[in-house]
């Protein structure tokens, strides 16, 4: 029985990849090419910079998964591309290369959602792992959690009101000087640091729902470093680091384990960017073994953007037959 093969393509941020994935989760290549060296001198990705960097990098990219899977064009069953959200340039970058793929070729074109690309990398890592399951998907430009009922449906249960959590790490980060990108820099810098030594707010905790909100939190940051430069008290930066993690992670847990218990689900995972935290996914794996649920997160390659996930998420698409046409335009708005 030969198993359908689909080439994925990713451009939503600043990582250019390509992907060529068999039978939904078997992994025959998997390219990045990462421009975190490109917009770290800025602080954060300047659009229009990793536009023009997918523009250069993406037939090279595409190629060298090809050739890594050690697979033609003839063995490709569809092509996968991620056509929202993200930014426009960026978006548009893949999707226009998809779809002169897909005509060239005559091969169907799947559109995917972003968000359940990330939530798809749960199957590459365990091939076991299936719907239904309550997902945490936390990222630089989400924080959701995410019933999701099959391969097709999702039930968005909660979200943040303003920044996310991956964004609030790079503007802390940015603030106490660590630089770009947020997360790792956060991560390291706690790892010297007391998360007991300053206490910061833990919003939404005391709500009733599953909202999320993190600007309270990075302002809370933001008040404590002027008030210790007003004061003229020197300011340890592996504190702050380690006080501010705690505090994301402790929101994070709390809200993911009291949506699973409220729902009743017997299984909760994490994808997406932050899902690469390490003191989140050992908070996360903790709090699931002490209430009995089964527990799955990405490969840590898995939980930045990639084009394995796009491939596998799309992989559901096109076993129910379904395809989109030329007309396929990057949405940056889309919704889940």
């Amino acid at each position: 029985m030969r198993y359908p093969v689909i080439l994925g393509i990713e451009s939503s941020c600043d990582e250019t990849a390509a992907a060529v994935v068999r039978n939904g989760r078997e992994v025959l290549s998997n390219v990045i090419s990462s421009q975190v060296p490109l917009h770290k001198v800025y602080g954060g990705v300047v659009p229009e910079i990793a536009s023009r960097k997918h523009i250069e990098n993406i037939d090279g990219v595409i190629l060298q998964a090809l050739a890594d899977a050690k697979m033609s064009w003839d063995d490709i069953d569809a092509i996968a591309v991620t056509y929202g959200p993200g930014l426009v340039g960026a978006l548009l970058v893949g999707v226009a290369e998809a779809k002169a793929l897909a005509y060239a070729l005559h091969k169907p074109l799947l559109g995917v959602h972003h968000m359940k690309g990330h939530i798809a990398a749960n199957y590459i890592t365990n091939a076991e792992w299936k719907p239904p399951f309550l997902c945490l998907v936390v990222s630089g430009g989400h924080t959701h959690l995410v019933m999701v009922e099959d391969y097709q449906h999702y039930k968005i249960l909660g979200k943040t009101r303003d920044d996310a959590a991956g964004e609030a790490f790079d503007k802390v980060s940015r603030a106490i000087g660590l630089g770009y990108p947020g997360g790792p820099q956060i991560q390291k810098a706690a790892e010297k640091g007391n998360p007991q030594a300053i206490h910061f707010p833990r919003p939404c905790l005391e709500e009733e729902g599953y909202s999320f909100s993190f600007s309270g939190l990075k302002s809370a940051v933001l008040n404590y470093l002027n008030q210790q430069e007003m004061k003229a008290e020197a300011v340890d930066s592996a504190d702050v680091a380690a006080s501010f993690q705690a505090a994301v992670v402790e929101v994070l847990v709390t809200k993911t384990m009291q949506a699973a218990k409220d729902l009743g689900v017997s299984r909760v995972a994490v994808a997406g960017g932050v899902s690469a935290n390490k003191p989140l996914r050992e908070a996360l794996q903790e709090a699931c073994l002490q209430n009995h649920f089964d527990f799955c997160r990405p490969e840590f390659i898995f939980c930045t953007d990639n084009a394995a996930m796009i491939a596998c998420a799309a992989y559901y698409e096109y076993k129910q037959g379904e395809s989109a046409d030329l007309s396929l335009n990057a949405n940056p708005n889309l919704t889940l």
